[in-house]
């Protein structure tokens, strides 16, 4: 997985008691834009992401 700042992180949902979340890649910590990644959630808080095998990186739009 490999993301820049501007991304978006979508981490699908697992069960139908959770939901799609959705994160913009707000700094790249990993070489070569791997993780981790800080991100800020679409609730407004911010966390270090390690992303799983559930998500993947939507590019930013130009």
């Amino acid at each position: 997985m490999h993301a820049k700042v501007g991304d978006r992180l979508v981490v699908e949902a697992h069960t139908d008691s959770t939901h799609r979340r959705e994160a913009e890649v707000i700094e790249v910590r990993g070489e070569d834009g791997g993780p981790p990644y800080l991100v800020r959630w679409d609730d407004g808080h911010e966390s270090l992401a390690f992303p799983g095998a559930d998500a993947h990186v939507v590019p930013a739009q130009s």
